[in-house]
């Protein structure tokens, strides 16, 4: 951990705490770094065929048996708010949404940030595989990737408050893989140690986002068009809402090559397919654009691009058009998706990033 943090007066940090063994190890190693630890887990939705109990008996267990505070807060009306309305306003407008983070953006470093001032607490951390430290070459606090390699997750925390950087501990930074944290768990007895990861979004525990939208929201099955880009009608598709860009398995037609999923005309209910050369751009633009390393890009700058959290990082140009920043790739890349995240790197710096159009 950052030892210029650990040297301030003020070492109370709140933790968010999900009852997994990441948030749990990082407790334990934040109490052993002298910090004054206040474990909470938000509460921020309800699901009548799932139950986030063992979450937060899982978390509060833990701080009991590492001798820290533990709360739970009620926010399921600010996620509902911030994270599941714009997870089904993307949908519904042909996009493909990350909502974690939206979630990090406003209720684990947003909404939780301001619980832990209430808090007397001058940080918050997570168990999120990242870093935070001071740049000399910058002049200011900077995110990082962390030495986790593909498991990193710097990737989405680009849109997290510039200005919370220096009040953010990432306390598995420097670890390499999840072994070594299991392994501390285990050493130290927490009941956590063996418990599985979480894949799915966290307030679909199904998987099925599908069903999610159509039973919270007016999207609902609506047979269109499936087309090409000479507007030829190949099929037909079952609501827009269940395809994505690049998808080929599924589309129940049958042609010479193969077809994938390039666009949709959300006007005229259609999706879209081209073949696989079609679904290369060179050129993106990215809006919503939070920069963190710098205040604005005046002149072109050369970085790497993210554009899926899996995605390798690319080499690109990156310049500031009004509000919105232009990416133009050295390579074309594959299926680049609006909704979607491009974050800006510079080495194992987070420049900044914003949502693709």
């Amino acid at each position: 951990m950052e030892g210029m943090k650990a040297c301030m007066k003020n070492k109370k940090v709140l933790l968010g705490m999900s009852g997994g063994v990441d948030s749990s190890v990082s407790a334990l190693l934040l109490k052993n770094e002298g910090y004054e630890v206040i474990g909470t887990t938000l509460e921020l939705f309800t699901d009548n065929n799932y139950s986030n109990e063992n979450t937060y008996i899982d978390a509060k267990n833990i701080c009991n048996s590492i001798g820290i505070k533990h709360y739970i807060f009620d926010y399921k009306n600010e996620f509902k708010k911030y994270v599941i309305e714009d997870f089904i306003n993307c949908y519904a407008n042909c996009k493909t949404p990350n909502p974690c983070i939206e979630c990090n953006k406003y209720m684990k470093f947003g909404i939780m940030y301001e619980k832990a001032k209430e808090l007397g607490c001058n940080y918050i951390a997570t168990g999120h595989y990242a870093k935070t430290e001071y740049n000399e070459q910058y002049g200011r606090w900077v995110l990082k990737k962390s030495k986790a390699g593909k498991k990193d997750q710097s990737y989405v925390l680009w849109n997290i408050p510039k200005h919370l950087i220096e009040h953010i501990l990432f306390p598995l930074s420097d670890f390499e893989n999840k072994d070594e944290i299991r392994a501390i768990a285990k050493a130290n007895d927490l009941k956590v140690a063996g418990k599985p990861d979480s894949e799915d979004i966290c307030f679909i525990p199904d998987g099925n986002y599908k069903k999610f939208l159509e039973n919270n929201s007016n999207i609902k099955p609506k047979q269109g068009n499936i087309v090409n880009s000479k507007g030829e009608i190949l099929g037909k598709h079952t609501g827009l809402y269940n395809y994505t860009i690049g998808q080929r398995k599924g589309l129940g037609i049958s042609y010479k090559v193969p077809l994938f999923v390039i666009g949709f005309n959300k006007a005229k209910n259609e999706v879209i397919v081209g073949e696989e050369n079609e679904l290369y751009k060179k050129e993106v633009l990215v809006t919503n654009v939070n920069l963190l390393l710098v205040d604005e890009i005046k002149q072109e700058m050369e970085v790497e691009v993210k554009t899926r959290y899996s995605s390798k990082a690319a080499k690109a140009k990156i310049i500031q058009e009004g509000s919105n920043i232009k990416i133009t790739f050295e390579e074309p890349q594959r299926a680049i998706t609006p909704g979607q995240s491009a974050v800006f790197y510079i080495g194992d710096i987070v420049v900044g990033g914003g949502k693709i159009i």
